[in-house]
């Protein structure tokens, strides 16, 4: 996705090198084509269609009218909720638990926490290892901190993992931070314990904090193939953090809600920004978010089986269109799949999907240089809406033809 930018006197230097971003610039079309009278059918942004659990929701009318909850919150977050926070960490990866007070900051959703870290950690001229195709926060934030981007290519056939041997040493010296996403965003790649080792072992050697973006931890389909921690690496903590949030596992989006843990001194200087840029989250969602990692877990259950559903029918529908399904999806909350080769670029194809069928996907682009070639299917719409999207691309020619 493309835009003109319009010069603004007041805007600084370093947003000239900001691209717009990419689920803005979809939301626009999107509107446009609403307003044309055309039948969306939004395959685009990742935000679970479900209502947030009716248990969660409840303690939330309960914590919001305790006038306690009302007055400004820890900046670090509640003592209550890093507690909780970190033995749901525990719980959930059979791990010891991290210290609540120098290992576990609250934060607004995901999104502050990874531009937050990147401030704290990254100074002018440092380079930031960015995964591409990715997150496109991880680049920007690098950007607006003063920071360079090195990107680290995600191919298919090394199954969308980093490939350590491609970054140069000059690089690796220069590099104070290196952010991973697993499972991933848009790939839907899941890592393993060999990985994380070789990530840990890299790390070490060249002293870089790692990041692991761990939004989608809770988004699988089998408990065969559940997403582990990097922490159950041995040395982990002495160079990692990892970033969860309620968003996607706890379908609380807009909640924005979630946590940091990991070593201390990167928690600490996460905290020193966190105390200078924002005055933490509302009591009352942090109590409501204690009673979502504290209470029963089973209510996931029948959503992991919604999306395993929702991705059968969409693979099935691909292949019924032309599509080789290589890497079935088995987790988070995405298909990702090569564009047909007819087309040059993945905007040209996402702009027909949108154009010729009223089909909202994300180009591969929009995620880096090494997405092109490729699009992306949410699985955020009902499974009707799915089968109509498949029978829209059969109509319109949209299918995949060598």
């Amino acid at each position: 996705m493309t835009s003109t930018k319009i010069k603004n006197k007041y805007a600084a230097k370093r947003l000239d090198n900001i691209p717009p971003y990419l689920f803005a610039e979809i939301d626009k079309k999107k509107q446009a084509a609403i307003e044309r009278g055309v039948d969306i059918i939004n395959l685009g942004i990742g935000d679970p269609d479900q209502p947030t659990p009716k248990h969660i929701v409840d303690a939330m009318h309960k914590a919001i009218d305790d006038p306690s909850t009302h007055n400004y919150p820890p900046y670090e977050g509640t003592k209550e909720f890093r507690k909780a926070c970190v033995q749901w960490h525990s719980k959930r990866f059979g791990l010891p638990e991290f210290n609540p007070n120098t290992e576990c900051v609250s934060s607004i959703g995901m999104k502050e926490a990874i531009h937050n870290m990147i401030l704290a950690t990254v100074d002018e001229d440092d380079y930031s290892l960015i995964p591409s195709p990715a997150y496109p926060v991880y680049k920007t934030s690098t950007i607006m901190c003063g920071g360079v981007p090195h990107i680290m290519p995600l191919r298919e056939d090394n199954s969308f993992l980093v490939d350590f041997d491609l970054i140069p040493e000059e690089v690796a010296k220069k590099a104070k931070i290196m952010f991973l996403n697993y499972p991933n965003n848009p790939t839907g790649a899941f890592a393993s314990k060999e990985f994380y080792e070789k990530v840990i072992t890299f790390a070490k050697r060249h002293d870089i904090l790692v990041c692991q973006d761990a939004a989608y931890s809770e988004n699988y389909f089998d408990e065969a193939n559940k997403p582990i921690s990097i922490f159950e690496v041995k040395g982990a903590k002495d160079v990692a953090v990892e970033f969860f949030s309620l968003s996607k596992g706890y379908n609380m989006t807009g909640w924005r809600v979630g946590f940091t843990v990991g070593n201390p001194d990167a928690i600490q200087a996460l905290g020193t920004v966190k105390t200078n840029i924002d005055s933490g989250v509302f009591k009352a969602i942090q109590n409501t978010a204690i009673k979502a990692l504290t209470d029963d877990q089973s209510h996931m259950d029948p959503q992991r089986k919604l999306y395993k559903e929702r991705a059968a029918v969409a693979e099935e529908g691909l292949k019924s269109l032309g599509w080789q399904i290589k890497r079935p999806c088995q987790g988070t909350l995405y298909i990702w799949q090569p564009i047909p080769p007819k087309y040059k670029s993945s905007i040209d194809f996402a702009a027909d999907m949108l154009d010729k069928a009223g089909i909202v996907v994300p180009p591969g682009i929009g995620y880096g240089d090494y997405g092109e070639g490729y699009f992306r299917i949410a699985l955020s719409a009902e499974k009707s809406r799915i089968e109509e999207a498949i029978v829209r691309m059969k109509q319109n020619g949209l299918v995949f033809e060598e």
